[in-house]
């Protein structure tokens, strides 16, 4: 079984439609690549006890908890406090984090509200930022990242060499233009009870009036059986009178 990870997206901004998240597709590929198995993602709001009691339940459930957003210098910014508060151990100033984020503002400019950054639960050990110095932190099993993307892919690629890997996914696609998926139901839910290890997935794509179809995807860690799986799906495609074309439909 490879390693599995939960996905926390904290941010009032993101459940009311301010902004719009694009981190989630970068994690979910990235842990893909490295084996490990994005199980699921939360959205939650700036709420204490909300953040809180889903930490700590996903901590308990998943081998890698990955949160994002709240961890800046304004009153909101609540996900360091309360992953302290769901390990039971102090928020306190962590030294190291304090002298590099002192030395790096101007004379006068480390005010208290940028020194919030550099507090942490105790324990905590920092996620190094090349972008713009303030770290994110690993506590156990759980990583706390920013929201920003440019900022949390570098968090992100720091901390993911240090987590034990598993097989990576391989995947497969046949495409097939004028094929529709009230036509293939049957005879691809009898290729993924044939293949009940493999990912099989049905996507409708249309690029315009006349390219309209379906994409079937198939994924996994053993590449034989995604191989054998998306050899079944290319020869069904072909049954039902269709051309197949092997990846997915480009996009103009």
């Amino acid at each position: 079984m490879n390693p599995t990870a939960c996905l926390l997206v904290i941010g009032n901004e993101i459940l009311s439609g301010r902004t719009q998240d694009v981190n989630v597709q970068y994690i979910a590929r990235r842990l893909s690549e490295t084996g490990i198995t994005l199980s699921e993602v939360r959205i939650i709001p700036d709420i204490r006890a909300v953040i809180v009691r889903t930490v700590t339940e996903a901590r308990a459930a998943y081998d890698n908890v990955f949160t994002t957003g709240g961890i800046g210098p304004t009153h909101d910014d609540i996900t360091s406090a309360c992953v302290a508060e769901s390990f039971g151990v102090p928020w306190v100033h962590h030294a190291e984090t304090f002298r590099l984020l002192e030395a790096h503002f101007a004379p006068g400019e480390f005010n208290a509200a940028r020194q919030r950054m550099a507090t942490m639960p105790q324990g905590a050990v920092p996620i190094r930022n090349s972008v713009s110095v303030a770290p994110g932190f690993s506590m156990g099993n759980v990583h706390v990242m920013a929201g920003v993307p440019r900022i949390m892919r570098a968090m992100f690629e720091e901390v993911l060499p240090t987590l034990p890997h598993g097989t990576p996914v391989t995947s497969r696609a046949w495409h097939a233009t004028g094929l529709y998926e009230g036509a293939l139901a049957a005879p691809l839910e009898a290729i993924q009870n044939h293949y009940p290890t493999i990912d099989i997935g049905s996507y409708p794509y249309r690029l315009d009036e006349t390219q309209r179809g379906v994409c079937l995807l198939c994924k996994g860690t053993d590449a034989q059986a995604v191989s054998a799986a998306a050899t079944a799906v290319r020869d069904m495609i072909a049954r039902l009178g269709f051309e197949p074309y092997e990846g997915e439909p480009a996009k103009s």
